[in-house]
């Protein structure tokens, strides 16, 4: 991040931008926030990054480190290698999936037959959106570890559901 320290603005310009930086070195990185998928296997394992909002990971409102949501959520995840971001259905909400790091095996999933998939590798930079109501999941396939962005279309989306075919399905939070 560059460093600039003269200040030219108003004191209300100043004030403002500080409430909308999100810097890296004051993020948290957040390995329990997810930690309730553990119980369906430690392949389940990853991390939240978040900077704007908590996307349907919970209710975060009291990190004081997040920019509070007012239209969309923007978080990283920390995919260990051969990690799985099991099937789930975001029911209201598109998601985009931008990959910084690594390599990750996106699905998609017929909504009827969640065994029926489409799927794609993307890398360094690539991008896939999935629209309200596809089942979606995803894979880290290279040896090193993955870290993607994660976009959610809204300031609070509804808690994703896990459809019968998802190895998720009937594990709960508590």
């Amino acid at each position: 991040m560059t460093d600039t320290t003269a200040q030219t603005g108003t004191p209300e310009l100043e004030a403002l931008i500080d409430r909308c930086l999100a810097a890296s070195a004051t993020r948290n990185v957040d390995w329990d926030t997810l930690k309730f998928q553990t119980k369906a296997g430690e392949k389940f394992r990853r991390a939240q990054v978040r900077y704007i909002g908590s996307g349907a990971t919970g209710n975060h409102e009291g990190d004081s480190t997040v920019i509070p949501s007012e239209h969309f959520t923007f978080s990283n995840m920390i995919l260990p290698s051969g990690c799985v971001g099991p099937e789930h259905t975001h029911p209201d909400v598109e998601e985009a999936f931008f990959v910084l790091e690594g390599e990750v095996e996106f699905s998609v999933h017929d909504v009827e037959d969640g065994t029926k998939t489409a799927k794609r590798v993307l890398g360094r930079y690539d991008l896939l959106c999935v629209p309200a109501g596809v089942p979606r999941s995803l894979k880290t396939v290279s040896a090193e570890d993955a870290r993607i962005c994660v976009i959610i279309g809204t300031r609070k989306p509804a808690l994703p559901s896990y459809p019968v075919t998802s190895e998720m399905h009937g594990v709960t939070r508590d």
